[in-house]
Formats: C-alpha cells, structure tokens, sequence
C-alpha cells in the first residue's frame, strides 16, 4: 500500500466515531486526502443534526487538518477508472 488515502464519508464518520480499526489503519497514512464532496456531505449531516454549532466546528476542524481535493474532471476520471476496477472486481460501490 502507499500510504496515502483517499477518504469517503463513510470512513471519515467512523473515524470520527473513533472506530479502532480506521484509525489503525490511517496510523499507516503518509498523507490524507479528503474530497470537497465529502466535506459537502460531513456539512449537511453537521446542519442537520441537534449539535450544529458542535459539529460544523468538528468538520471544519477536520477539513484544516487534512489536504481537501476539490474535484475536476481529473477526480471524476480517476473515480470512473476506480468504480469500474471494483465493479470488475465484485466490489461495486453501492448506489443508493
């Protein structure tokens, strides 16, 4: 593995849930990258919910401390080939 990681929101929320396992994992991390669509997402769940104040303050801590990627049509390239591999592989990402 290389050591860098892309993160999707549902790992991001379990490592803000403190899951043993994400965080073991992202202990190995050269670098963290998260998605500005991620970031979008964390902000909804964040304005939706009875902590806002709390919650926004936590994702935008979150957002300071790692590298955010906004997307382009290099990231939506990159997920097409990344969403193909795993459909191949009988790992499809699930659509909801």
């Amino acid at each position: 593995m290389s050591g860098k990681f892309l993160l999707d929101t549902n790992i991001t929320i379990a490592l803000f849930g403190k899951d043993s396992s994400v965080l073991d994992r992202l202990q190995e991390a050269e670098s963290v990258f998260v998605p500005s669509i991620v970031l979008g997402e964390l902000f909804f769940g964040a304005y939706k919910s009875t902590h806002v104040e709390e919650n926004v303050e936590r994702v935008n801590e979150f957002a300071i401390a790692n590298a955010v990627i906004s997307c382009d049509t290099a990231t939506a390239r990159h997920y097409g080939q990344i969403k193909s591999g795993l459909r191949t592989k009988g790992r499809p990402i699930p659509e909801k």
